[in-house]
């Protein structure tokens, strides 16, 4: 980077699964404060539904997607956008924004996230890290901290705390929420998200990321992380659908448009019996009769009214549906599609 040049500052915005990042992102791009801004999406498995749900870009907006578990492949993708991105989305010779947010998958570590962007000579001398905004789902956020060590580490390393789904949640989970974010974060400050609206002005500009004002314990993660980066990492073989024993991506198409009544029969179905196994659902639904696309959006039990889109994002008519699912076999989900629609399903899933 030229002598002089300005140190572009990096938020990261992280949070578990269905905690509703996607659509604060939606929300935070159309405001002034993100003009100029490069947006990096990670999603987890092959099919990649979220850069269709953010806001259209617009000439001060690039969107950029990658596919596969940040976490895991951090030193590859991540490092390798960042210190392309001031020459490959150059304008007349010169990088032209001046802020990159970056949304981690729902299973994102943080920790090595933060290394890298801390701690890499090459992205070091052109970025800095500005800080790290946690969305926290304030129905399942207190069981998910308990149960899953990323979210955990997300909520901890946090410099602003997005608490979403207030209204349906009951007050004793999030008394129960701001408990357990007193004893992960407490100089957080904490915001509460009504359907993804937030003042994009409270979220940015936070100052340089200084791990020693955080949790013991972030520390500990970064110190193991910067350890471990000098261990050999093989990612060979990989399979970007899943990211441990129990946890796998299953993400269906289908060719032809679905009717309405058989779409909502076997999503009550699989709520009925396996909801607790769906950490996170999210898709774009090719509905029979309709024009534009519905998109749908849930964790576990808890799901969103669907929302009909004025047109579709693409070209691509198909219905793609995401699930992140724990403990449950993908011909077993497959299988329950089967009686309410038959033709026309494909599956990007992979086997280990």
């Amino acid at each position: 980077m030229p002598l002089g040049a300005e140190v572009i500052p990096v938020s990261v915005l992280t949070g578990f699964l269905g905690s509703g990042k996607t659509t604060i992102l939606n929300h935070l791009v159309r405001q002034p404060a993100l003009r100029d801004t490069l947006v990096l999406i990670n999603e987890f498995g092959e099919i990649g539904i979220d850069h269709d749900l953010v806001s259209e870009s617009r000439d001060d907006l690039v969107v950029e997607m990658s596919s596969g578990c940040l976490c895991c492949t951090i030193r590859g993708d991540l490092s390798k956008s960042l210190r392309e991105a001031t020459w490959r989305f150059a304008r007349q010779g010169k990088p032209w924004f001046r802020r990159v947010v970056i949304e981690t998958t729902g299973l994102a570590d943080p920790a090595p996230i933060l290394h890298t962007l801390m701690t890499e000579p090459a992205i070091a001398r052109r970025y800095r890290l500005d800080g790290v905004i946690t969305t926290v789902d304030a129905v399942n956020g207190a069981d998910t901290i308990a149960r899953q060590p990323e979210a955990a580490k997300q909520a901890a390393v946090a410099d602003r705390l997005l608490i979403t789904k207030t209204d349906l949640a009951t007050v004793a989970a999030i008394e129960q929420l701001h408990r357990r974010l007193s004893d992960l974060n407490a100089a957080a400050p904490r915001l509460p998200v009504s359907n993804g609206s937030v003042d994009a002005e409270a979220l940015f500009g936070v100052g340089l990321f200084d791990p020693g004002a955080k949790h013991p314990d972030v520390q500990a993660w970064l110190r193991a992380e910067a350890v471990s980066s000098h261990a050999h990492h093989d990612h060979l073989g990989h399979d970007v659908n899943r990211h441990d024993q129990r946890i796998r991506a299953v993400c269906l198409t289908l060719d032809r448009p679905m009717a309405p009544s058989a779409f909502e029969a076997w999503l009550e179905t699989l709520l009925l019996f396996r909801g607790a196994d769906l950490l996170r659902v999210k898709g774009v639904i090719n509905v029979a009769g309709l024009e534009a696309p519905v998109v749908i959006h849930g964790v576990q039990h808890v799901f969103h009214p669907a929302v009909a889109l004025e047109r579709w994002p693409s070209a691509d008519r198909r219905t793609r549906i995401v699930f992140i699912t724990r403990n449950m076999d993908e011909d077993l989900l497959r299988s329950t599609l089967k009686p309410f629609h038959e033709d026309g399903l494909t599956s990007t899933s992979q086997r280990p």
